[in-house]
């Protein structure tokens, strides 16, 4: 990660705790249900992966800097990074985008432009995750927003173990039937519309 925007310097951060989101066990609130049945969303994978990028990086505190923004490139290009995109009528209003690791799913960072933007991005992957048998998320950090959509802690110690055993185990998160709807989506978190 960079200090900032502007700076020219990037390092890693390795956290005493990690956050994660169990496979399958994303929290979906009844109003956010609700707002599935009466809107219309679709969502994309990698139809605009440098423009999540650089929505997630759009803000008055980011640690996306230039040199990051072109390593994503890198790994987008190398089939490492994805993004998944959520869409109202032809607007970009939510997405996120994130490394894979074996079958170890890395969210990066999510940016939301419309109420719920970005709790239906984590919809989407989660579903992806479940149905291309991930066996962890990783959210990095354990924040109260993730907490509340089901997000866990462990230590840094559970979580290079665990990832140890995964990295080798080689997924793919573009698989999925083409035109899935909203239930089927739920339905891989474990949720009915």
């Amino acid at each position: 990660m960079a200090e900032s925007k502007s700076s020219e310097e990037i390092f890693w951060i390795k956290p005493e705790e990690r956050g994660i989101i169990p496979i399958g066990k994303l929290h979906i609130s009844r109003s956010l249900k609700k707002l599935i049945k009466a809107k219309t969303f679709h969502s994309t994978v990698n139809k605009c992966f440098a423009e999540v990028v650089k929505r997630c990086a759009d803000r008055k505190n980011t640690w996306i800097n230039s040199k990051l923004f072109d390593l994503y490139i890198e790994l987008h290009k190398g089939g490492h990074a994805i993004s998944v995109e959520i869409w109202q009528n032809k607007d970009l209003i939510g997405g996120l985008f994130g490394i894979t690791v074996g079958s170890c799913f890395c969210g990066e960072s999510m940016f939301s432009t419309a109420t719920n933007g970005s709790k239906l991005a984590l919809i989407v992957t989660m579903a992806r995750l479940k149905y291309n048998k991930y066996r962890l998320f990783d959210t990095q950090f354990p924040t109260s927003h993730l907490q509340s959509m089901g997000g866990k802690t462990i230590s840094q110690a559970t979580y290079e173990n665990l990832l140890s055993h995964l990295i080798y185990d080689e997924r793919t998160l573009l698989s999925l039937p083409k035109n899935y709807s909203w239930p089927e989506l739920l339905q891989l978190n474990n949720h009915i519309l």
